[in-house]
């Protein structure tokens, strides 16, 4: 199956933090895919920024490992086209160094899409915008392009989009979240809204839970200084799973328009029920995993690798959310998030009631709910389990089977890296993946009484296994409600 591609406008890309891991990981190798299906103009520029000196040449000879490392198939001639639109400038992001050489660069192009990716830490977003209005560079056709963390907290988020919003205009802000590009997720919405079969049975009248998972089997590897800052709740749960719980949740909106979309979210975010100490208490489970074993052979706990015997982080959270409107009352959400889980696997399991009653004989066998599995990853696809005649003679026996579809198996093509369709909308300036300012700080003004909360108990994180699920107090959170965690559906 042909994959129709719509070539963008010409476009300058400025990416600070061009020699980090996600610049390397993510963004080049992304850029490459879509100069290899010609989504790219021939006089698109991307200008490498970072503090060490380099030459062009060098920097090409390092983007060509990084993308031959992370990418699979090259084709030599289009990787050739690809580094000629690199090239590489020495910029201090919070000194002055190197800024005038941007701007003489992008002088000559002031027509163009101008993007400014920061791949940095968000301590430079005040910095690096400071000094783009300083230097004119901040022209009607900018985009600006953030990471998270946006903020520890909803004071310092609010004081960050402050310092981003003295230069830039809301509708030229882009904070990425990369789950909100991975197919599964746009397809939640293709699901719900383009199909007359979901929309009437998504509500609390047909709808007995709703589970959110993102589990990683690794553990914090490189990033132990800033996870250590950050822990599960501010890393995962505050953007990514939030994100997520808000297209599941959402009102049908108006229309696909990039704030019709967000103010449905933002109802969400607003219409969570908060949480007081007490609920806190109940409602939530912090974790820790310790050694244990994974499928590369045993791992140390995180203690070990932080070399912080007294380190109060958590790299596993599950809580319930409640949802405080029509459609949702009296359904329960169940998050959880960790590192050193049993798989690496991301999912939302909509699990259906029962039906009311059963025509059938208790030869027949028990007769289990319909229940929707959204897989993100690794193997993006969806599947509904439902009752079946099992074949045969004999009389009638039910069986639960799956409809199942894997989009690599639906449609045979290479299924595109979040990255490459959320940079591609950030030159359209569709904002319909990006967050809005309002739902950052919405957001935030959820999690902060847990953080808080979570401070005033002093009580250290449960410890768990590596390449378990996580603490058995995750298991009893959900077990008390009658329910159970769904583990390996897909």
């Amino acid at each position: 199956m042909a994959v129709r591609v719509i070539e963008v406008d010409p476009f300058d890309l400025v990416v600070f933090g061009a020699t980090g891991d996600l610049a390397y990981r993510k963004l080049l190798p992304a850029l490459y895919h879509r100069d290899l299906d010609g989504q790219l103009p021939e006089d698109a520029r991307i200008l490498a920024c970072s503090r060490r000196d380099m030459s062009d040449a060098e920097y090409r000879a390092r983007a060509a490992e990084a993308v031959r490392e992370h990418v699979s198939d090259i084709e030599e001639p289009a990787l050739s086209r690809f580094l000629e639109r690199l090239s590489y400038l020495a910029v201090d992001a919070s000194g002055e160094r190197g800024w005038e050489d941007l701007a003489a660069a992008l002088e000559d192009r002031p027509e163009v899409i101008r993007a400014f990716y920061l791949a940095v830490s968000p301590d430079f977003f005040g910095a690096i915008c400071e000094r783009i209005g300083r230097h004119g560079l901040a022209s009607d056709t900018a985009r600006i392009v953030i990471e998270k963390p946006i903020g520890k907290d909803g004071q310092s988020a609010r004081a960050l989009n402050a310092a981003i919003g003295a230069v830039f205009r809301e509708d030229q802000i882009f904070r990425i979240d990369h789950y909100l590009g991975k197919e599964t997720v746009q397809n939640l919405m293709a699901l719900r809204f383009a199909n007359a079969l979901f929309e009437p049975l998504w509500n609390a009248a047909h709808i007995d839970h709703v589970q959110i998972t993102v589990a990683e089997a690794l553990g914090v590897e490189g990033r132990a200084g800033y996870y250590d800052t950050a822990g599960a709740m501010r890393d995962m749960l505050q953007n990514h799973i939030l994100q997520l719980l808000c297209l599941v949740a959402m009102e049908p909106p108006e229309s696909m328009d990039a704030d019709s979309v967000r103010d449905e979210k933002l109802k969400v975010l607003k219409a969570l029920r908060p949480m007081d100490p007490a609920m806190v208490e109940r409602a939530t489970v912090r974790g820790q995993y310790r050694a244990g074993a994974s499928a590369g052979g045993a791992v140390p706990g995180y203690l070990e690798e932080l070399d912080d015997p007294g380190s109060q982080t958590e790299t596993f959270v599950a809580l319930k959310a409640e949802i405080a409107n029509w459609r949702w009352a009296n359904v329960p959400f169940y998050l959880r998030t960790g590192k050193r889980l049993a798989d690496r696997v991301s999912e939302i399991v909509v699990q259906f009631r029962p039906i009311p009653h059963s025509i059938f004989e208790e030869e027949a066998g028990p007769i289990s709910s319909n229940r929707l599995v959204i897989r993100l990853q690794p193997d993006e696809g969806v599947r509904m389990q439902i009752m079946i005649k099992d074949p045969g003679p004999g009389g009638m026996r039910l069986r639960q089977v799956p409809l199942d579809m894997s989009f690599a198996e639906a449609f045979r093509v290479r299924n595109p890296d979040a990255y490459e369709r959320l940079l591609m909308d950030v030159i359209r300036g569709n904002q319909t993946l990006f967050m809005r300012r309002d739902e950052v700080e919405a957001a935030w003004a959820w999690v902060d009484p847990i953080l808080e909360a979570w401070a005033h108990l002093r009580e250290p994180p449960k410890g768990y296994t590596s390449g378990t699920w996580g603490p058995s107090a995750a298991i009893a959170l959900i077990e008390r409600d009658g329910r159970t965690w769904f583990e390996d559906l897909i």
